[in-house]
């Protein structure tokens, strides 16, 4: 038993070195960027829900620059960011440019903080972005928080804030938040009250062959609030029909486009891949024939 897991071992390790071989020769020295590493994620029992998303966050260029940045940072108690800079620190310096990296001091601090990923189940991958995300945030803000205690910023400048006021937004919130608007119309005496709402990403229906625009279109769609759902209306202080309008689990793989040229990344295994074939990963088919693997979580960047 003890020598068949041994050859097993060295059977996945001599794959993983093929692999990054292939994509090292398929990208050539020349075009090969500068100072970028392009290493898989080592499954660890279900976890590509994790690798996907650490991907996709590694290759969003403001995002990795933070999280090195907080790695520079005096040494901090463990915490899931510090073990998150860790790993982005681990890839950040690798002297090959290809590979393959365990990142179990993630998994394994993940699990111990949220009992939800303690498991070998496959876990949802936008769940878990979410729940990174805002962890980073507030981990962000109590690092702030005790330095206002003690009177000072991390540049020095002394705090006059009041301590009880609202926390102030951190880098993860300049990266991923945006400002959704909800307008409700009354129908009966036309007013129309607005409220905002932030956010950090939107759940929106994706369908082939479509644009972001068009599906942000459907996203804000009016839709009649009546019946048991009717909108009570300030100006006729009563219940009244309104209009609102606003502007699946599975094998998780992530796809990023760096530099020129796209690359996908199953686990372990990272490959170079056609930009037409981002049609296939975008958006649901009804054609069961066809490959039924569909974008799930989309990134964007803005243009100021």
């Amino acid at each position: 038993m003890e020598i068949l897991m041994t050859v097993s071992k060295f059977a996945s390790i001599c794959t993983m070195g093929a692999n990054a071989s292939a994509l090292e020769k398929e990208i050539g020295p020349e075009q090969f960027p500068v100072n970028e590493h392009y290493f898989g994620l080592v499954n660890f029992g279900n976890t590509c829900y994790c690798n996907s998303v650490l991907q996709a966050l590694y290759f969003c260029r403001p995002f990795r620059e933070k999280v090195l940045a907080y790695k520079s940072q005096p040494r901090k108690k463990e915490n899931l960011l510090t073990c998150l800079a860790d790993l982005f620190h681990s890839i950040a310096t690798q002297k090959k440019k290809v590979g393959v990296i365990p990142p179990k001091k993630f998994i394994t601090r993940l699990r111990k903080e949220n009992e939800l990923f303690d498991n070998y189940m496959q876990q949802d991958a936008h769940e878990f972005l979410n729940y990174l995300l805002n962890t980073i945030a507030d981990i962000l803000q109590e690092e702030r928080k005790q330095e206002k205690q003690n009177g000072r910023l991390p540049n020095g400048s002394v705090d006059s804030e009041n301590n009880n006021s609202t926390p102030d937004p951190t880098w993860v919130h300049e990266i991923f938040q945006g400002t959704l608007t909800n307008e409700t119309r009354c129908l009966t005496c036309e007013t129309i009250s607005s409220k905002d709402e932030d956010f950090l990403d939107l759940s929106v229906d994706v369908e082939q062959n479509t644009s972001i625009t068009h599906c942000l279109r459907g996203f804000s769609n009016t839709e009649t609030l009546c019946s048991e759902y009717k909108y009570y209306c300030e100006e006729c202080r009563s219940k009244q029909e309104a209009h609102k309008r606003g502007p699946n689990r599975g094998h998780y793989i992530a796809i990023v486009k760096s530099h020129d040229f796209w690359l996908l990344f199953d686990d372990d295994i990272v490959e170079k891949i056609d930009a037409q074939a981002i049609e296939e990963f975008y958006g649901l088919t009804s054609d069961i024939s066809k490959n039924s693997e569909s974008g799930y979580i989309l990134f964007y960047q803005s243009r100021d």
